[in-house]
């Protein structure tokens, strides 16, 4: 058995509860280990359904581990490996898409969704179940679902998609554009012997936007990281944009190289002296990153989100 990456829809909570409990408790019968990434309230209503089974289960708020995508795949494969490394088949359910995400925040998740094929191809032994609300999410969304797994789940069928896209079309370089940012950003030219110059721009943003020592700490951490790889990789120059609005602070760095490997920043580097640690850490600090890369070079945008106001 190889890695199987299911669509489930469903309309509404109540139908989610009824479609997973079966699911979990199946597993849980055959000795599988079990993995429910969902949303708090989800959890909360699953653990009801499950009752004393619930205590076999391990939970995860998607809110927590999914807030930025990028961070998800990490996630599941510290979970799997484990066991599959002792032959314990794995299932799990994870729900990274609602319709609370933004519109950035939503391609990202379909972007995760599409290399979450990719991490765990050559992967035995198990299953991973992807809930859509057909009550809440768009059509256009439920569709893209469809090019993104190999099979859907619905009215307790499960069938191949037809419209899965396959694994050679999603290993490409992602180079669906960006939009622009509403507010005229800073721009700063930069090489090797500007990263100085670099790291006080991101804290000058930082500091107009009010983020606290340590966020504005992360933020200038995975600029710098990311500059770093554009001047050793992305033909020794970039240019860094930075800008502010409604979600916090946005850096983006721009540069010539090409990024080629699909699953960059999404697991942890297993040698730390052979590369790779700039994108990761990028995604563990930042709320949400957004790669874009194709042969006229690469962008790789990173926002840190500003604090709420407290009111009253």
């Amino acid at each position: 058995m190889t890695f199987r990456h299911e669509a489930l829809l469903y309309a509404g909570e109540d139908e989610l509860v009824a479609r997973l409990d079966p699911f979990v408790r199946e597993g849980l019968a055959a000795g599988d280990a079990v993995m429910v990434a969902v949303s708090d309230r989800k959890i909360g209503r699953l653990r009801d359904a499950l009752g004393p089974a619930a205590g076999g289960v391990t939970f995860a708020d998607m809110d927590e581990i999914g807030g930025n995508p990028g961070r998800i795949i990490h996630a599941w494969h510290e979970f799997a490996e484990p066991h599959l490394r002792e032959d314990r088949p794995v299932r799990g359910v994870g729900e990274p898409i609602s319709a609370a995400r933004s519109a950035d925040e939503l391609v990202e998740c379909q972007r995760h969704e599409e290399l979450l094929n990719v991490a765990f191809a050559s992967s035995p032994g198990w299953t991973l179940v992807c809930p859509y609300d057909t009550a809440t999410l768009a059509p256009d969304v439920i569709a893209e679902c469809r090019c993104s797994h190999p099979y859907v789940r619905e009215n307790d069928v499960v069938e191949p998609s037809g419209d899965y896209r396959g694994l050679e079309a999603i290993s490409e370089p992602f180079a669906k554009p960006l939009g622009e940012p509403d507010a005229t950003p800073d721009e700063l030219a930069f090489d090797l012997s500007r990263l100085v110059d670099v790291r006080r721009s991101v804290a000058e943003a930082a500091g107009r936007a009010q983020l606290d020592d340590d966020r504005a700490q992360d933020l200038i951490v995975a600029v710098h990281e990311v500059a770093a790889n554009s001047v050793r990789h992305g033909g020794g120059t970039g240019l860094l944009r930075t800008w502010s609005g409604g979600a916090g602070v946005t850096c983006e760095i721009r540069d010539a190289g090409v990024i080629t490997e699909p699953l960059a920043g999404r697991l942890r580097p297993q040698d730390a002296a052979g590369g790779g640690n700039g994108m990761w850490l990028a995604n563990q600090l930042c709320d949400l990153v957004q790669v874009r890369s194709s042969q006229t070079g690469t962008i790789v945008r990173l926002l840190v989100r500003a604090p709420v106001a407290r009111t009253g």
